[in-house]
């Protein structure tokens, strides 16, 4: 790539995150606010019930956009009349998975012995048909780098969710409102995006659409193998443990996943368009993923150490004495969660360089082993599954590390640099917090003493990172605010670029 390209995409990328980095706070912050609203409504069996339905929803959904979506986005010389193709293949797989679901259900309310299961399992899955028709629309909006609209999609999908659930609630519907909540999220994301990108249809022709196929199928079985792994731990808490934990461990996983998700979901978000603009020049691609992944690093890692510091303390204050169960495992899948925030990049880069063969046969093999940790965690109960993460999510990333240092020509001595700053920092506030909880009296009003805990550890944690790596921040940050001031009036790439 020239020199101008470089600058220019960088001016994107920086802008796509500032953007996608708004609206998902922006979401974040209503979605708090929702769900303990929600919490003090339900009951933790309520929340296993629709945790239940949605080990198999969510990968429905995931079946439903990420095979096209990816082929649409990585592939650089489709034509109008394939990407009108995929279309209908997206449609059709949608379709598709609605009828799958209304079959899945009887079996699935057996398994867990939860006859109610299968009218949510029916409704949802309408929603896999309802985003099938915005799967390339949105795709094509992520190749054209239009993230500023794509924010406030997400912004507005988020909101009319939000409320929907709320108000659901508030009446009365017990966990059926978090069932609508969801169709009225999907709804609101795909009438929006085809308001601003539409494509035609077309018949497809299996046989001249064969390598995009292929491509897509190996994304796809990558993606299945994927939540296989990550959703085994529901699937055994809900059937080993019962209802009752498997709800205090879906709010544990969802305390633990929101900062961070939300921060590194924003990146991950807009980065495949951008790793497959420069899926030719490795050397690009190296410095992508190692700049990434330290501005990753500032916000993710203390963040994630700081919940599982403050969880004991967080839990009674803001949800009360009934989630109780949620500390011993949200303290562990914290300290997971900042492990796994800085790796999210990795199969991005591997996809984008067409290396999906090695991401499929990898998380295959996670399917494998993860279940399996997670069902011996289980005799320790929700503490021994979250145990799981923690221990074997190191061993199942390292095959990918080891590929992305061969591929990129880089040294795990080069990636670990990046990420020293916001472990030293940590270190600090770990002290700091640990400090404040023996001086403070246990006496003090509970919320008193908890915003103490998270205002001493801030402090600590921005202190020690200004005052070991003030220069390197300064630097960072000088280039960002560079790439940001110096695309303010840049056009948004034309589609005709890609044809």
């Amino acid at each position: 790539m020239t020199t101008g390209a470089t600058k220019n995409l960088d001016r994107h990328m920086v802008r796509a995150v500032l953007w996608t980095g708004g609206a998902k706070w922006a979401s974040q912050i209503l979605s708090w606010g929702a769900t303990i609203v929600v919490a003090r409504l339900l009951s933790p069996g309520d929340f296993g019930l629709v945790g239940m339905a949605a080990l198999y929803l969510n990968l429905a959904a995931l079946i439903s956009q990420i095979g096209v979506a990816n082929a649409v986005i990585t592939l650089r010389g489709l034509t109008r009349r394939q990407i009108a193709e995929l279309n209908t293949v997206a449609v059709l797989v949608g379709a598709g998975l609605v009828a799958l679901s209304g079959i899945v259900a009887i079996p699935l309310s057996r398994f867990f012995a939860t006859p109610s299961l299968r009218g949510v399992i029916i409704l949802v899955s309408t929603t896999c048909f309802i985003n099938g028709f915005q799967v390339v629309p949105g795709a094509l909006l992520q190749k054209e780098l239009r993230f500023e609209l794509l924010a406030w999609l997400e912004t507005l999908r988020a909101f009319g969710q939000i409320v929907a659930t709320i108000v659901f609630a508030l009446l009365g519907f017990g966990y059926w409102c978090l069932v609508f909540g969801y169709i009225m999220g999907a709804t609101t994301a795909t009438v929006l995006t085809l308001c601003f990108r539409r494509h035609p249809f077309a018949g497809p022709h299996f046989g001249q659409l064969r390598s995009e196929l292929q491509f897509s199928g190996q994304v796809m079985l990558s993606g299945i193998a994927w939540y296989v792994y990550t959703n085994a731990d529901f699937a055994v808490a809900g059937r080993v443990l019962g209802q009752v934990q498997l709800g205090d461990y879906t709010f544990a996983w969802t305390i633990s996943s929101a900062p961070v998700e939300k921060i590194s979901t924003l990146v991950t978000r807009v980065t495949p368009a951008f790793f497959s603009a420069a899926q030719d020049d490795k050397r690009e691609l190296r410095r992508y993923l190692l700049r990434l992944t330290e501005a990753l690093s500032y916000l993710t890692v203390p963040a994630s150490i700081g919940i599982a510091l403050i969880a004991d303390q967080l839990i009674p204050v803001v949800l009360g004495p009934k989630w109780l169960g949620v500390i011993a495992p949200l303290q562990l899948l914290a300290l997971y969660v900042a492990v796994r925030s800085i790796t999210t990049l990795l199969p991005i880069v591997l996809t984008a360089i067409r290396d999906t063969t090695f991401v499929m046969w990898t998380t295959l093999a996670s399917a494998v082993i993860m279940p399996t940790a997670f069902f011996i965690g289980s005799h320790w109960g929700t503490r021994g599954i979250a145990a799981a993460w923690f221990v074997m999510y190191p061993v199942i990333t390292a095959p990918l590390y080891y590929k992305i240092c061969q591929r990129l020509g880089m040294t795990m001595r080069e990636y670990c640099r990046t990420i020293l700053p916001s472990l030293v920092a940590s270190a600090f506030m770990i002290v700091a917090v640990l400090l404040t909880r023996w001086a403070v009296p246990i006496t003090l009003l509970p919320s008193l003493r908890l915003s103490l805990m998270i205002g001493t550890g801030s402090l600590a944690y921005a202190g020690a990172l200004y005052a070991f790596y003030g220069a390197r921040l300064r630097t960072l940050f000088r280039a960002l605010r560079s790439r940001r001031d110096s695309g303010t009036t840049a056009a948004p790439v034309a589609l005709e670029t890609y044809y």
